[in-house]
């Protein structure tokens, strides 16, 4: 392999190296400006797209350790790799929010966290609320039981204090009877 193909399959193992999410999408009949559009959006994610020649991501997804999956992908057409961003649900959003007003983009496969993903079910994580909005989910129900344990300590808290209190009142009674 010449030097130069070498260098871009060294190039596309870094893009897929420590990639949460990896996603391959068709963009035959996008224009320049649409995929400049489709970069520009994808950038306030922190994710890139990329035009990358099929042969040569299998070899680099076959050398790449968790990536094996791409390089038994049967790619035909123009295939452009989007990687990066700090949440691979929202990136994966944004492809499909782009796919949905320009139909000539459309998911061919996806890699998330390992496991590869179908057309279907790359538009499937498109339905998952945000990695922010699971966490704070996430953390509501670990706060639960101990939001009610708290209820709890609190309500025997104050069943002694108004014991507490009715005892004085009562003992006031009386005194200020005698």
């Amino acid at each position: 392999m010449r030097p130069e193909k070498q260098q871009l399959v060294q190039d596309l193992r870094g893009f897929l190296d420590s990639k949460r999410g990896v996603f391959l999408i068709a963009y035959k009949g996008l224009t320049v400006a649409q995929m400049g559009e489709l970069r520009t959006q994808l950038l306030e994610n922190e994710a890139e797209c990329h035009v990358i020649p099929n042969r040569l991501l299998r070899r680099a997804a076959a050398e790449e350790p968790g990536c094996a999956a791409l390089a038994d992908v049967p790619l035909t057409g123009e295939t452009a790799l989007i990687t990066g961003g700090t949440d691979a649900v929202q990136v994966a959003k944004r492809v499909a929010a782009f796919a949905k007003a320009n139909p000539a983009c459309a998911f061919k496969c996806g890699l998330l966290e390992g496991k590869l993903l179908s057309p279907d079910e790359v538009k499937v994580v498109t339905t998952l609320p945000g990695r922010e909005v699971l966490l704070a989910q996430l953390l509501g129900v670990l706060q639960g039981p101990m939001r009610q344990l708290v209820g709890v300590l609190n309500a025997k808290a104050a069943s002694i204090v108004y014991v507490i209190q009715a005892y004085l009142d009562k003992k006031e009674e009386t005194e200020s009877a005698s």
